[in-house]
């Protein structure tokens, strides 16, 4: 019985020791994915960034390559005008 008795000190002690290990142990993992939350957060903030940039340019250039062909030619840019819009009309209605 006094075995007993002096086992239960040590073994709530181990077990304190092991629940504070534990909750060490959660609090750096939770720091941890919270530190690469914010990393893929900011890395999508970037890439977003570069892909709103790239489609500014892209559209600027597009937009300048469409005033340069209207302007040098203007009669073949009517006709394809024409060709589009009696294609998208023709969409609704069946041939």
């Amino acid at each position: 019985m006094a075995q007993a008795r002096s086992a239960n000190p040590d073994f709530t002690r181990s077990f304190g020791e092991a629940k504070k290990h534990a909750s060490d142990l959660a609090d750096q993992a939770s720091s941890a994915a919270q530190d690469l939350y914010g990393d893929a957060r900011d890395k999508a903030a970037d890439l977003a960034d570069s892909a709103n940039e790239a489609a500014r340019q892209t559209a600027g250039s597009f937009e300048r390559a469409l005033r340069n062909t209207i302007e040098t030619q203007p009669y073949t840019a009517v006709a394809i005008a024409l060709g589009l819009g009696w294609l998208f009309g023709r969409m609704h209605r069946p041939f």
